[in-house]
Protein backbone atom coordinates (compact mmCIF):
# COMPACT_ATOMS: atom_id res chain seq x y z
CA UNK A 1 0.00 0.00 0.00
CA UNK A 2 2.90 2.44 0.50
CA UNK A 3 3.98 2.41 -2.87
CA UNK A 4 2.38 4.16 -5.52
CA UNK A 5 1.27 1.88 -8.64
CA UNK A 6 2.59 2.52 -11.68
CA UNK A 7 -0.86 3.64 -13.61
CA UNK A 8 -1.76 5.68 -11.29
CA UNK A 9 1.35 7.59 -10.21
CA UNK A 10 1.96 9.33 -13.22
CA UNK A 11 -1.33 10.32 -13.80
CA UNK A 12 -2.31 11.67 -10.06
CA UNK A 13 -1.65 15.44 -9.41
CA UNK A 14 -1.31 16.34 -5.81
CA UNK A 15 -2.31 20.47 -5.58
CA UNK A 16 -3.39 22.55 -3.08
CA UNK A 17 -7.57 23.16 -2.52
CA UNK A 18 -9.35 26.00 -4.25
CA UNK A 19 -12.06 27.45 -2.91
CA UNK A 20 -14.14 26.21 -6.30
CA UNK A 21 -13.58 22.41 -4.69
CA UNK A 22 -15.47 23.33 -1.78
CA UNK A 23 -18.43 21.24 -2.51
CA UNK A 24 -16.60 18.46 -3.93
CA UNK A 25 -14.82 18.18 -0.72
CA UNK A 26 -17.61 18.14 1.66
CA UNK A 27 -19.56 15.50 -0.45
CA UNK A 28 -16.15 13.38 -0.53
CA UNK A 29 -15.58 13.73 2.81
CA UNK A 30 -19.31 12.23 4.02
CA UNK A 31 -18.29 9.46 1.31
CA UNK A 32 -15.58 8.66 2.98
CA UNK A 33 -16.94 8.62 6.70
CA UNK A 34 -20.61 7.83 6.52
CA UNK A 35 -20.25 6.84 10.63
CA UNK A 36 -18.74 10.34 10.97
CA UNK A 37 -21.77 12.06 9.05
CA UNK A 38 -24.53 10.36 11.59
CA UNK A 39 -22.52 11.73 14.69
CA UNK A 40 -22.46 15.39 12.91
CA UNK A 41 -18.91 15.40 13.01
CA UNK A 42 -18.01 15.80 9.22
CA UNK A 43 -16.54 19.22 7.15
CA UNK A 44 -19.48 21.48 6.10
CA UNK A 45 -18.31 24.54 3.41
CA UNK A 46 -17.41 27.24 6.56
CA UNK A 47 -14.64 24.73 8.14
CA UNK A 48 -12.62 24.07 4.99
CA UNK A 49 -13.23 28.24 3.01
CA UNK A 50 -11.45 29.04 6.79
CA UNK A 51 -9.00 26.56 6.45
CA UNK A 52 -8.09 27.41 2.99
CA UNK A 53 -8.01 31.12 4.19
CA UNK A 54 -5.61 30.81 7.29
CA UNK A 55 -2.83 27.69 6.03
CA UNK A 56 -3.53 27.17 2.25
CA UNK A 57 -0.34 25.26 2.02
CA UNK A 58 -1.42 22.88 4.42
CA UNK A 59 -4.84 21.70 2.30
CA UNK A 60 -4.22 19.85 -0.18
CA UNK A 61 -6.20 17.55 -2.68
CA UNK A 62 -5.21 14.40 -5.18
CA UNK A 63 -6.92 14.82 -8.41
CA UNK A 64 -6.95 12.04 -10.87
CA UNK A 65 -8.11 13.22 -13.99
CA UNK A 66 -9.60 16.33 -13.54
CA UNK A 67 -11.50 14.21 -10.17
CA UNK A 68 -10.80 15.49 -6.58
CA UNK A 69 -9.94 11.39 -5.36
CA UNK A 70 -8.64 12.31 -2.08
CA UNK A 71 -7.86 15.69 0.66
CA UNK A 72 -5.37 16.15 3.73
CA UNK A 73 -6.39 19.37 5.97
CA UNK A 74 -3.54 20.40 8.12
CA UNK A 75 -2.58 23.27 10.32
CA UNK A 76 0.21 24.68 12.37
CA UNK A 77 0.11 24.08 16.21
CA UNK A 78 2.15 25.00 19.66
CA UNK A 79 2.48 21.90 20.86
CA UNK A 80 5.17 23.41 23.97
CA UNK A 81 7.25 21.45 25.88
CA UNK A 82 4.49 18.28 25.74
CA UNK A 83 3.95 17.32 22.44
CA UNK A 84 2.26 14.33 23.62
CA UNK A 85 -0.09 15.40 25.70
CA UNK A 86 -3.44 14.37 25.80
CA UNK A 87 -5.95 16.36 23.61
CA UNK A 88 -9.63 16.34 21.58
CA UNK A 89 -9.77 16.69 17.87
CA UNK A 90 -12.05 19.75 19.02
CA UNK A 91 -9.44 21.57 21.03
CA UNK A 92 -6.60 20.77 18.51
CA UNK A 93 -8.20 22.11 15.57
CA UNK A 94 -10.38 24.85 17.20
CA UNK A 95 -13.98 23.13 16.42
CA UNK A 96 -12.44 22.02 13.15
CA UNK A 97 -12.14 25.64 12.25
CA UNK A 98 -8.35 26.10 12.44
CA UNK A 99 -8.04 29.33 14.24
CA UNK A 100 -5.87 28.18 16.63
CA UNK A 101 -3.14 27.77 13.47
CA UNK A 102 0.05 28.88 14.61
CA UNK A 103 2.38 30.14 11.55
CA UNK A 104 4.82 30.14 14.52
CA UNK A 105 4.51 26.89 15.89
CA UNK A 106 6.73 23.83 15.11
CA UNK A 107 4.72 20.86 14.48
CA UNK A 108 2.28 19.86 11.66
CA UNK A 109 -0.87 18.81 12.78
CA UNK A 110 -3.02 16.40 10.33
CA UNK A 111 -6.72 17.25 11.19
CA UNK A 112 -7.90 14.60 7.93
CA UNK A 113 -6.93 12.17 5.22
CA UNK A 114 -9.54 10.98 3.11
CA UNK A 115 -9.32 8.87 -0.33
CA UNK A 116 -12.53 7.84 -2.59
CA UNK A 117 -13.80 4.46 -1.27
CA UNK A 118 -13.30 2.96 -5.02
CA UNK A 119 -9.49 4.53 -5.06
CA UNK A 120 -8.48 2.94 -1.63
CA UNK A 121 -5.59 0.92 -1.65
CA UNK A 122 -4.16 2.57 -4.76
CA UNK A 123 -1.07 4.37 -3.74
CA UNK A 124 -3.39 7.44 -3.63
CA UNK A 125 -2.92 7.60 0.24
CA UNK A 126 0.65 7.37 0.21
CA UNK A 127 1.12 10.36 -2.06
CA UNK A 128 -1.37 12.85 0.37
CA UNK A 129 1.18 11.78 3.14
CA UNK A 130 4.43 11.99 0.84
CA UNK A 131 2.93 15.45 0.19
CA UNK A 132 2.31 16.45 4.12
CA UNK A 133 6.12 15.08 4.52
CA UNK A 134 7.80 17.83 2.20
CA UNK A 135 5.59 20.75 3.17
CA UNK A 136 7.00 19.62 6.74
CA UNK A 137 10.24 19.81 5.16
CA UNK A 138 9.98 22.72 3.03
CA UNK A 139 8.56 25.03 6.38
CA UNK A 140 11.36 23.41 8.76
CA UNK A 141 8.90 21.93 11.20
CA UNK A 142 10.04 19.62 13.60
CA UNK A 143 6.99 17.02 13.51
CA UNK A 144 3.77 15.90 12.02
CA UNK A 145 1.29 14.89 14.95
CA UNK A 146 -1.83 13.40 14.25
CA UNK A 147 -4.93 11.67 16.40
CA UNK A 148 -5.43 8.10 14.47
CA UNK A 149 -8.94 6.74 14.72
CA UNK A 150 -8.69 2.84 16.13
CA UNK A 151 -11.58 2.23 13.31
CA UNK A 152 -11.58 -1.77 13.94
CA UNK A 153 -11.28 -1.01 17.96
CA UNK A 154 -15.04 -1.49 18.39
CA UNK A 155 -15.12 -5.63 17.36
CA UNK A 156 -12.95 -5.75 20.79
CA UNK A 157 -14.42 -4.41 22.84
CA UNK A 158 -14.61 -5.42 26.19
CA UNK A 159 -11.67 -7.73 24.74
CA UNK A 160 -8.69 -5.67 24.83
CA UNK A 161 -7.79 -2.34 26.00
CA UNK A 162 -6.51 0.69 23.80
CA UNK A 163 -3.00 0.42 24.57
CA UNK A 164 -3.30 -3.74 24.01
CA UNK A 165 -5.06 -2.97 20.68
CA UNK A 166 -2.64 -0.42 19.33
CA UNK A 167 0.37 -3.42 20.23
CA UNK A 168 -1.31 -6.05 18.61
CA UNK A 169 -1.19 -4.03 15.43
CA UNK A 170 2.25 -2.83 15.69
CA UNK A 171 2.81 -6.48 15.77
CA UNK A 172 0.97 -7.60 13.17
CA UNK A 173 -1.23 -9.53 15.08
CA UNK A 174 -4.19 -7.48 13.99
CA UNK A 175 -4.99 -5.42 10.98
CA UNK A 176 -6.01 -1.81 11.74
CA UNK A 177 -7.21 -0.26 8.65
CA UNK A 178 -6.09 3.09 9.57
CA UNK A 179 -2.91 2.57 11.67
CA UNK A 180 -1.79 -0.55 9.82
CA UNK A 181 -1.24 2.08 6.87
CA UNK A 182 0.43 4.85 9.29
CA UNK A 183 2.76 2.69 10.45
CA UNK A 184 3.35 1.97 6.79
CA UNK A 185 3.91 5.38 6.10
CA UNK A 186 7.21 5.96 8.34
CA UNK A 187 4.69 6.93 11.68
CA UNK A 188 4.96 6.11 15.64
CA UNK A 189 2.65 5.44 18.04
CA UNK A 190 3.16 8.08 21.14
CA UNK A 191 0.16 7.33 22.86
CA UNK A 192 -3.74 7.24 23.55
CA UNK A 193 -6.51 9.85 23.15
CA UNK A 194 -9.14 9.02 25.20
CA UNK A 195 -12.59 10.83 23.88
CA UNK A 196 -10.49 12.44 20.87
CA UNK A 197 -13.70 12.60 18.62
CA UNK A 198 -17.34 10.92 18.44
CA UNK A 199 -16.93 7.93 16.52
CA UNK A 200 -18.86 4.43 16.86
CA UNK A 201 -15.79 2.35 14.94
CA UNK A 202 -13.47 3.89 17.34
CA UNK A 203 -15.11 4.05 20.61
CA UNK A 204 -14.12 7.39 20.66
CA UNK A 205 -10.24 6.65 20.39
CA UNK A 206 -7.23 7.24 18.69
CA UNK A 207 -3.85 6.90 18.47
CA UNK A 208 -1.44 9.77 18.94
CA UNK A 209 1.49 9.33 15.80
CA UNK A 210 4.07 11.17 14.66
CA UNK A 211 6.50 11.68 12.05
CA UNK A 212 9.81 13.36 13.10
CA UNK A 213 11.62 15.41 10.38
CA UNK A 214 15.12 13.90 9.89
CA UNK A 215 15.73 17.55 8.30
CA UNK A 216 14.95 19.91 11.07
CA UNK A 217 17.59 22.32 11.52
CA UNK A 218 16.86 24.36 15.15
CA UNK A 219 19.26 27.26 14.21
CA UNK A 220 17.02 28.27 10.77
CA UNK A 221 13.66 27.51 12.54
CA UNK A 222 11.89 30.16 10.17
CA UNK A 223 9.36 30.90 13.07
CA UNK A 224 11.81 31.07 15.54
CA UNK A 225 13.97 33.78 13.96
CA UNK A 226 11.15 36.30 12.88
CA UNK A 227 13.32 39.74 12.02
CA UNK A 228 13.71 40.70 8.38
CA UNK A 229 15.86 43.88 7.51
CA UNK A 230 14.36 45.90 4.10
CA UNK A 231 16.29 48.92 2.95
CA UNK A 232 14.56 51.36 0.73
CA UNK A 233 16.44 53.01 -2.18
CA UNK A 234 14.93 56.79 -2.36
CA UNK A 235 16.84 57.20 -5.86
CA UNK A 236 17.33 60.55 -7.08
CA UNK A 237 17.77 60.46 -11.27
CA UNK A 238 19.98 63.06 -12.81
CA UNK A 239 21.48 62.83 -16.44
CA UNK A 240 24.48 60.34 -17.01
CA UNK A 241 26.41 59.74 -20.05
CA UNK A 242 26.52 55.84 -20.62
CA UNK A 243 25.33 52.98 -18.72
CA UNK A 244 28.29 52.60 -16.62
CA UNK A 245 27.12 55.94 -14.76
CA UNK A 246 23.80 54.07 -14.23
CA UNK A 247 25.84 51.08 -13.10
CA UNK A 248 27.57 52.96 -10.03
CA UNK A 249 25.29 55.08 -8.56
CA UNK A 250 23.01 51.91 -8.25
CA UNK A 251 26.05 49.80 -6.66
CA UNK A 252 26.89 52.29 -4.46
CA UNK A 253 23.55 51.86 -2.66
CA UNK A 254 23.59 47.79 -2.94
CA UNK A 255 26.93 47.97 -1.79
CA UNK A 256 25.77 50.16 1.36
CA UNK A 257 22.60 48.14 1.59
CA UNK A 258 24.86 45.48 1.86
CA UNK A 259 27.02 46.84 4.79
CA UNK A 260 23.99 46.83 6.55
CA UNK A 261 22.87 43.93 6.10
CA UNK A 262 19.85 44.24 4.61
CA UNK A 263 18.21 41.30 3.42
CA UNK A 264 15.29 42.36 0.97
CA UNK A 265 16.66 46.63 -0.89
CA UNK A 266 13.95 47.42 -3.20
CA UNK A 267 14.32 50.45 -5.80
CA UNK A 268 11.54 52.53 -7.52
CA UNK A 269 9.22 51.34 -9.84
CA UNK A 270 10.86 52.87 -13.61
CA UNK A 271 13.99 54.21 -12.05
CA UNK A 272 16.25 52.89 -15.25
CA UNK A 273 14.56 55.09 -17.72
CA UNK A 274 17.34 57.09 -15.50
CA UNK A 275 19.32 55.02 -18.75
CA UNK A 276 17.24 57.24 -21.38
CA UNK A 277 18.95 60.35 -20.12
CA UNK A 278 22.29 59.18 -21.85
CA UNK A 279 23.72 61.64 -24.54
CA UNK A 280 21.99 59.90 -27.43
CA UNK A 281 19.25 58.76 -25.93
CA UNK A 282 17.88 62.37 -24.93
CA UNK A 283 14.79 64.11 -26.36
CA UNK A 284 14.09 61.06 -28.24
CA UNK A 285 9.78 60.79 -28.36
CA UNK A 286 8.29 58.99 -25.38
CA UNK A 287 7.58 55.79 -27.17
CA UNK A 288 10.50 55.57 -29.53
CA UNK A 289 12.09 56.14 -26.20
CA UNK A 290 10.70 53.72 -24.01
CA UNK A 291 11.47 51.05 -26.36
CA UNK A 292 15.09 51.72 -27.00
CA UNK A 293 15.04 51.31 -22.93
CA UNK A 294 13.23 48.27 -23.44
CA UNK A 295 16.36 46.81 -25.99
CA UNK A 296 18.26 47.43 -22.98
CA UNK A 297 16.23 44.87 -20.96
CA UNK A 298 19.26 42.10 -21.19
CA UNK A 299 21.77 44.74 -19.78
CA UNK A 300 19.48 45.86 -16.75
CA UNK A 301 19.27 42.06 -16.23
CA UNK A 302 22.46 41.27 -16.13
CA UNK A 303 23.40 44.17 -14.19
CA UNK A 304 21.10 43.48 -11.12
CA UNK A 305 21.39 40.05 -11.02
CA UNK A 306 25.03 39.61 -10.83
CA UNK A 307 24.93 42.69 -7.68
CA UNK A 308 22.42 40.16 -6.16
CA UNK A 309 24.54 37.51 -6.67
CA UNK A 310 27.85 39.00 -5.51
CA UNK A 311 26.74 40.96 -2.10
CA UNK A 312 24.02 37.96 -1.46
CA UNK A 313 21.24 40.54 -1.21
CA UNK A 314 17.21 39.82 -2.35
CA UNK A 315 17.12 42.63 -4.69
CA UNK A 316 13.34 44.16 -5.94
CA UNK A 317 14.92 45.60 -9.20
CA UNK A 318 11.95 48.92 -9.56
CA UNK A 319 10.71 48.25 -12.90
CA UNK A 320 11.71 48.32 -16.23
CA UNK A 321 10.01 48.02 -19.47
CA UNK A 322 9.75 44.63 -21.49
CA UNK A 323 8.71 43.62 -24.60
CA UNK A 324 7.20 40.06 -24.77
CA UNK A 325 5.20 39.39 -28.66
CA UNK A 326 4.05 43.01 -30.11
CA UNK A 327 3.10 44.50 -26.27
CA UNK A 328 4.57 46.25 -23.48
CA UNK A 329 5.05 45.96 -20.11
CA UNK A 330 5.84 47.52 -16.91
CA UNK A 331 7.96 44.30 -14.96
CA UNK A 332 9.75 44.42 -11.42
CA UNK A 333 11.72 42.04 -11.29
CA UNK A 334 13.10 40.14 -8.18
CA UNK A 335 16.79 38.57 -8.10
CA UNK A 336 17.67 35.90 -5.64
CA UNK A 337 21.29 36.19 -4.56
CA UNK A 338 21.48 32.12 -5.68
CA UNK A 339 20.72 33.70 -9.82
CA UNK A 340 17.25 33.04 -10.49
CA UNK A 341 14.73 35.56 -11.28
CA UNK A 342 10.87 36.18 -10.65
CA UNK A 343 9.40 38.95 -12.56
CA UNK A 344 6.23 40.55 -11.90
CA UNK A 345 4.63 42.58 -14.65
CA UNK A 346 2.23 45.45 -13.36
CA UNK A 347 -1.78 45.15 -13.45
CA UNK A 348 -3.44 48.32 -13.36
CA UNK A 349 -1.62 50.43 -16.21
CA UNK A 350 -2.25 54.16 -15.68
CA UNK A 351 -3.79 56.71 -18.33
CA UNK A 352 -0.10 58.33 -18.91
CA UNK A 353 1.38 54.72 -19.10
CA UNK A 354 -0.93 54.52 -22.15
CA UNK A 355 -0.48 57.71 -23.35
CA UNK A 356 3.42 57.95 -23.42
CA UNK A 357 4.36 54.78 -23.71
CA UNK A 358 1.60 52.69 -24.57
CA UNK A 359 2.21 50.06 -22.03
CA UNK A 360 0.17 47.08 -21.34
CA UNK A 361 -0.99 45.21 -18.06
CA UNK A 362 -0.36 41.87 -17.01
CA UNK A 363 -2.51 39.71 -15.65
CA UNK A 364 -0.52 37.68 -13.22
CA UNK A 365 0.22 37.95 -9.35
CA UNK A 366 2.23 35.67 -7.08
CA UNK A 367 3.83 35.51 -3.62
CA UNK A 368 7.57 34.10 -3.60
CA UNK A 369 8.26 32.04 -1.21
CA UNK A 370 12.03 33.00 -0.04
CA UNK A 371 14.12 31.96 2.59
CA UNK A 372 13.68 35.00 5.21
CA UNK A 373 9.58 35.62 3.88
CA UNK A 374 6.99 34.76 1.48
CA UNK A 375 6.73 38.50 -0.39
CA UNK A 376 4.46 39.72 -3.05
CA UNK A 377 4.84 42.75 -5.25
CA UNK A 378 2.37 45.55 -6.33
CA UNK A 379 3.90 48.17 -8.52
CA UNK A 380 2.89 51.76 -7.88
CA UNK A 381 -0.66 52.12 -8.95
CA UNK A 382 -1.63 48.41 -8.47
CA UNK A 383 -1.32 49.22 -4.58
CA UNK A 384 -4.29 52.16 -5.23
CA UNK A 385 -6.92 48.63 -5.89
CA UNK A 386 -7.02 46.91 -2.62
CA UNK A 387 -7.72 43.47 -4.27
CA UNK A 388 -4.12 42.76 -6.08
CA UNK A 389 -3.07 43.26 -1.84
CA UNK A 390 -5.85 40.76 -0.56
CA UNK A 391 -5.11 37.98 -3.34
CA UNK A 392 -1.34 38.41 -2.14
CA UNK A 393 -2.26 38.79 1.46
CA UNK A 394 -4.63 35.73 1.44
CA UNK A 395 -2.05 33.79 -0.42
CA UNK A 396 0.52 33.89 2.36
CA UNK A 397 2.34 37.18 1.52
CA UNK A 398 4.36 38.94 4.80
CA UNK A 399 5.84 42.02 3.00
CA UNK A 400 4.39 43.45 0.14
CA UNK A 401 7.15 45.81 -1.85
CA UNK A 402 5.64 48.76 -3.44
CA UNK A 403 8.03 50.35 -6.20
CA UNK A 404 6.50 53.50 -7.12
CA UNK A 405 7.52 56.93 -9.39
CA UNK A 406 5.10 60.13 -8.90
CA UNK A 407 5.58 63.24 -10.42
CA UNK A 408 3.72 64.97 -7.73
CA UNK A 409 2.93 65.33 -3.69
CA UNK A 410 -0.96 64.01 -4.84
CA UNK A 411 0.37 61.53 -6.52
CA UNK A 412 2.63 60.38 -3.78
CA UNK A 413 -0.05 60.66 -1.04
CA UNK A 414 -2.63 58.18 -3.51
CA UNK A 415 0.07 55.69 -2.95
CA UNK A 416 1.04 56.33 0.54
CA UNK A 417 -2.34 56.56 2.29
CA UNK A 418 -3.17 53.30 -0.32
CA UNK A 419 -0.47 51.26 0.91
CA UNK A 420 -0.97 51.89 4.47
CA UNK A 421 -4.39 51.39 4.12
CA UNK A 422 -3.39 47.52 2.76
CA UNK A 423 -1.00 47.37 5.53
CA UNK A 424 -3.66 47.53 8.19
CA UNK A 425 -7.14 46.00 6.57
CA UNK A 426 -4.69 42.31 5.81
CA UNK A 427 -2.46 42.62 8.74
CA UNK A 428 0.79 42.93 6.52
CA UNK A 429 3.76 44.77 5.73
CA UNK A 430 4.01 47.03 3.16
CA UNK A 431 7.44 48.30 2.03
CA UNK A 432 7.24 51.49 -0.65
CA UNK A 433 10.42 53.42 -2.28
CA UNK A 434 9.72 56.32 -5.21
CA UNK A 435 12.04 58.53 -7.11
CA UNK A 436 13.05 61.86 -6.76
CA UNK A 437 15.02 64.32 -8.83
CA UNK A 438 14.46 65.39 -12.41
CA UNK A 439 15.24 63.88 -15.82
CA UNK A 440 14.12 67.40 -17.83
CA UNK A 441 15.93 65.25 -21.64
CA UNK A 442 13.54 62.32 -20.84
CA UNK A 443 9.63 63.16 -21.82
CA UNK A 444 6.91 62.22 -19.43
CA UNK A 445 9.57 61.65 -16.48
CA UNK A 446 10.61 65.49 -16.04
CA UNK A 447 10.00 65.63 -12.07
CA UNK A 448 9.43 63.61 -9.31
CA UNK A 449 8.26 63.41 -5.92
CA UNK A 450 9.05 60.91 -3.25
CA UNK A 451 9.09 59.53 0.23
CA UNK A 452 10.33 55.89 0.98
CA UNK A 453 8.16 54.55 3.56
CA UNK A 454 7.52 51.25 5.52
CA UNK A 455 4.14 50.45 7.07
CA UNK A 456 2.54 47.77 9.40
CA UNK A 457 -0.82 46.75 11.13
CA UNK A 458 -2.26 49.41 13.31
CA UNK A 459 -1.51 47.28 16.66
CA UNK A 460 0.36 47.04 20.49
CA UNK A 461 3.28 45.35 18.43
CA UNK A 462 4.25 47.96 16.23
CA UNK A 463 5.14 51.35 16.14
CA UNK A 464 2.06 53.59 17.53
CA UNK A 465 0.57 55.20 14.11
CA UNK A 466 1.81 52.38 12.29
CA UNK A 467 4.40 53.65 10.69
CA UNK A 468 7.95 51.53 11.24
CA UNK A 469 9.65 54.16 9.45
CA UNK A 470 9.73 57.08 6.97
CA UNK A 471 12.35 59.13 4.79
CA UNK A 472 12.08 62.56 4.53
CA UNK A 473 11.18 64.15 1.05
CA UNK A 474 12.62 64.19 -2.05
CA UNK A 475 16.30 63.28 -0.39
CA UNK A 476 18.41 60.78 -1.71
CA UNK A 477 18.87 58.29 0.81
CA UNK A 478 18.53 54.76 2.13
CA UNK A 479 15.89 53.99 4.02
CA UNK A 480 16.62 50.62 6.40
CA UNK A 481 14.43 48.85 9.22
CA UNK A 482 13.60 45.72 10.59
CA UNK A 483 10.69 43.89 10.53
CA UNK A 484 9.55 40.92 12.99
CA UNK A 485 7.18 38.46 11.02
CA UNK A 486 6.94 37.07 14.96
CA UNK A 487 4.87 40.58 15.90
CA UNK A 488 2.88 40.41 12.75
CA UNK A 489 1.54 36.47 13.49
CA UNK A 490 0.82 37.58 17.00
CA UNK A 491 -1.64 40.29 15.57
CA UNK A 492 -2.82 38.12 13.27
CA UNK A 493 -3.84 35.23 15.84
CA UNK A 494 -4.91 37.35 18.48
CA UNK A 495 -4.70 41.51 17.97
CA UNK A 496 -6.84 44.21 19.26
CA UNK A 497 -8.78 43.28 15.97
CA UNK A 498 -8.55 40.55 13.90
CA UNK A 499 -9.70 41.46 10.42
CA UNK A 500 -7.45 38.38 8.25
CA UNK A 501 -10.05 36.16 10.51
CA UNK A 502 -13.40 38.33 10.76
CA UNK A 503 -14.39 38.64 6.98
CA UNK A 504 -17.70 37.81 6.65
CA UNK A 505 -17.35 35.56 3.28
CA UNK A 506 -20.81 34.92 3.99
CA UNK A 507 -21.58 38.32 2.56
CA UNK A 508 -18.50 39.28 0.81
CA UNK A 509 -16.85 36.75 -1.72
CA UNK A 510 -13.56 37.68 -3.13
CA UNK A 511 -13.17 35.98 -6.33
CA UNK A 512 -10.22 36.23 -9.07
CA UNK A 513 -9.25 34.55 -12.38
CA UNK A 514 -5.28 35.23 -11.54
CA UNK A 515 -3.93 32.10 -13.52
CA UNK A 516 -1.87 29.45 -11.78
CA UNK A 517 -1.88 31.16 -8.83
CA UNK A 518 0.42 29.02 -5.71
CA UNK A 519 0.39 30.78 -2.35
CA UNK A 520 3.64 27.97 -1.71
CA UNK A 521 5.07 28.95 -5.37
CA UNK A 522 8.65 28.59 -5.63
CA UNK A 523 11.07 30.42 -7.18
CA UNK A 524 10.63 30.38 -10.92
CA UNK A 525 13.48 30.47 -13.12
CA UNK A 526 14.05 33.40 -15.21
CA UNK A 527 12.60 34.45 -17.55
CA UNK A 528 8.95 33.80 -16.91
CA UNK A 529 6.78 34.59 -20.09
CA UNK A 530 3.87 36.59 -18.04
CA UNK A 531 0.80 36.65 -20.48
CA UNK A 532 -0.77 38.91 -21.92
CA UNK A 533 -3.77 41.12 -20.98
CA UNK A 534 -6.98 39.85 -21.94
CA UNK A 535 -7.63 42.49 -24.50
CA UNK A 536 -6.43 44.70 -27.35
CA UNK A 537 -4.11 47.32 -26.66
CA UNK A 538 -6.35 50.32 -25.76
CA UNK A 539 -6.38 53.62 -27.69
CA UNK A 540 -3.22 56.35 -25.98
CA UNK A 541 -5.62 58.39 -22.98
CA UNK A 542 -5.40 61.32 -21.43
CA UNK A 543 -3.05 62.08 -18.16
CA UNK A 544 0.17 63.05 -16.07
CA UNK A 545 3.22 61.21 -15.53
CA UNK A 546 3.39 57.73 -14.68
CA UNK A 547 1.80 56.51 -11.30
Amino acid sequence: MGQVKQDYSDRVHIREARREDIDSLVRLNKLCFPSMVEENVVWVPAHLATHMRLFPQGQLVAELDGRIVGAVASLIVDVGNDPYRPHTYAGITDGGFFYNHNPQGDTLYGADVYVHPEMQGKGIGHLLYEARRQLCRKLNLRRILAGGRLVGYSRYRGQLSPEDYVRKVENGDIPDRVLTFQLREGFVVRGILRNYITDPQSLNHASLIEWLNPDFRESDHVHGLGKVRVGCVQYQVRKIENFDDFAEQVDYFVETACDYRVDFLVFPEFFSVQLLSQRELRKLPSREGIRRLANLEKEFMELMGSMARDYGIHIVGGSHPMIRGDRMYNVSPLFIPGGETVLQPKIHITPAEKRYWGIDGGNQLQVISTPKARIGITICYDVEFPETARFLADEGAEIIFVPYCTDDRQGYLRVRYCAQARAIENQVYVVTSGIIGNLPSVPAMDIHYGRAGIFTPSDFEFARDGIQAEADSNVEMLLVSDLDLNDLYRSQAAGSVTPKLDRRSDLFQFHHSIPDSKSSQSLIANPIQFPPAGDERNDPGSGGAPE
